[in-house]
């Protein structure tokens, strides 16, 4: 089984290094999916052993560069996690492990499975998006926001992220629910920065508010799409 990471980052030069580090044991390769970044993180991550799929026009976005990573690749397995250090590289194997077990096609690392800190206003917007995607439908998240997260070749043979920035974190768990895929997660650890410009360039208020409107919007997108589908199979039943 071949499992591949992909780190989309922007100006992470600080800290990639050490994330390429501590994944390359893991894995069979590493992909540093950079975002036009104007320091030295495309560098570092070659001097790393890293492949850069490098975007040089303006920042594209969090969706944007993961798709790119994605698709830079021939996997099994994608792992995703954060090139600011926030996720911990040698907890891939527990991301992995429902995956490798066949118990799962999708894998969220999750923060809130056990004890964490995380700052109120932070928790406060993570807790409302998730209840969105949460509302009238199971199985329940409890951490929609991780990008710590392993992908199956079902869920990589089947579909395509569309969102540009963040809100694709909450698109592609839509999508796989809709189409019955196995969502799991798993426990992770989480560091936070003090400077929450280390872990985010964005306005948390603008961010959030921006997830929670694409939550709303795939969700209306894909429960208009089960209808049709269902529509469409009764028909030719009859």
């Amino acid at each position: 089984m071949r499992t591949v990471v992909v780190i989309p980052c922007h100006n992470e030069a600080a800290t990639i290094a050490e994330v390429i580090k501590a994944a390359l044991p893991h894995v069979d390769e590493v992909v540093v999916a950079d975002d036009n970044s104007d320091d030295a993180t495309a560098l570092i991550a070659v001097d790393m052993g890293a492949q850069v799929v490098r975007n040089r026009s303006c920042c594209r976005g969090a969706g944007v560069n993961t798709k790119r990573g994605m698709d830079s690749v021939s996997a099994d397995v994608v792992i995703t996690l954060d090139g600011d250090g926030q996720h911990l590289a040698n907890e891939i194997p527990t991301v992995l492990k429902p995956l490798l077990d066949g118990d799962a096609d999708l894998v969220i690392g999750s923060r809130f499975m056990g004890e964490y800190k995380i700052a109120r206003y932070r928790k406060f917007g993570i807790d409302a998006i998730t209840w969105i995607y949460n509302l009238g439908r199971r199985p329940k998240i409890l951490d929609t926001q991780s990008c710590f997260r392993a992908y199956g070749r079902r869920f990589l043979e089947t579909f395509d992220i569309k969102e540009r920035g963040f809100g694709f974190s909450t698109e592609v768990l839509i999508k796989a629910r809709a189409e019955g895929l196995r969502i799991i997660e798993v426990p992770i650890s989480c560091v936070y920065h003090e400077d929450f410009a280390q872990n985010s360039c964005m306005n948390p208020i603008k961010h959030g508010l921006g997830v929670a409107w694409t939550t709303i919007k795939w969700r209306l997108k894909m429960e208009l799409f089960g209808k049709l589908k269902h529509q469409a199979v009764r028909q030719g039943e009859e």
